[in-house]
């Protein structure tokens, strides 16, 4: 992982990389030393630490300490990024405010970038932070064992927190530390709404839910969405529900209308609607991509669900866009 000099900043101010202090980045456990742009370390910040990196090529993803990181690209540069871990693999086009969640612990991964990034905020919240006495009353104590690695999402509100850090972390101010600790309980909270919902107040809705619980709903959904061109077999989403094969399938189409083979050859079909629109890929590229066995199944399958077949959508999008 190579350190950069171009990095994001506020207008008229230069940012070089810092030299880190041996024992003292509470990231670099995680990443290294290298790219390290600006650091939080001896700030005096209260609830959150954080890092603003550089990074390109391929790095070793691992999160050992207890914290729950999340990344923000703050800088933007379209760039591939590919994580793998866990058995999952998340592919994305990083732009500003694309952001990445790692709960602590878990399995070593792998992160492989098409282009270098030139800054992503790192964020690192405590276990205390998701704790009653910081969430309220009423929160759930088990909340950050709940979190888990998802794909890559865009929440305009996290992101605001993560510009804001960033600027704090290139321009110190007085009430710095004071805004820092703000951030840091509201960036808690709203990862508990979007991504654990395990508020008291949910908990007797979804125990009378049909189908899955939306903290499992989403997971399962997310990884479809991340991984169209893998294989999605039933075992696995099973898996990735931690429910058995059976009552997997009866919970997923009790909460989502259709059953999971159904759901993922209607998600395929909208990736070859616009696979189709973008390029010149050969239709057989197209239906391996998207497991299909053959050509013909594709061709099939699509007509079916489109009153076309591939050529004909093909050619349509094609004088629409001329």
């Amino acid at each position: 992982m190579a350190s950069r000099s171009v990095l994001f900043a506020e207008p008229g101010l230069a940012l070089q990389p810092e030299q880190p202090v041996e024992g003292q980045e509470r990231g670099v456990g995680n990443h290294g030393s290298a790219g390290l742009l600006a650091s939080s370390a001896g700030r005096g910040w209260s609830g959150l630490a954080a890092e603003l990196r550089s990074h390109s090529g391929v790095i070793a993803w691992r999160n050992p300490r207890p914290d729950t990181e999340i990344c923000v690209d703050v800088h933007g540069g379209a760039s591939v990024v590919t994580r793998q871990r866990d058995g999952i693999t998340d592919r994305t086009v990083s732009e500003r405010g694309t952001i990445w969640l790692s709960p602590a612990g878990g399995p070593d991964g792998v992160i492989e970038m098409s282009d270098p990034l030139p800054a992503i905020l790192h964020m690192y919240l405590p276990p205390s932070q998701f704790s009653p006495m910081s969430l309220g009353e009423g929160s759930d104590p088990s909340a950050v064992a709940s979190l888990r690695f998802e794909s890559s999402f865009q929440d305009p509100l996290v992101a605001e927190m993560a510009y804001a850090i960033t600027s704090e972390l290139q321009r110190e101010t007085s009430v710095g530390s004071m805004l820092i600790e703000t951030l840091a309980s509201s960036l808690a909270a709203r990862l508990v709404q979007n991504h654990v919902g395990t508020l008291a107040r949910d908990v007797s809705a979804r125990a009378t839910q049909a189908g899955l619980d939306r903290r499992r709903l989403t997971r399962v959904l997310d990884y479809i969405g991340a991984n169209l061109e893998g294989d999605l077999t039933l075992a696995r989403l099973a898996s990735i529900a931690c429910l058995s094969r059976f009552h997997f399938s009866r919970a997923f189409k009790a909460a989502v209308g259709r059953s999971p083979h159904n759901y993922v050859g209607a998600k395929r079909l909208e990736l070859a609607r616009q696979l189709l629109g973008k390029g010149d890929q050969p239709l057989a590229h197209i239906a391996l991509t998207l497991k299909f066995s053959c050509q013909a199944n594709f061709t099939r399958a699509f007509r079916e669900a489109t009153g076309q077949t591939p050529a004909q959508y093909r050619r349509s999008v094609g004088m629409i866009a001329a």
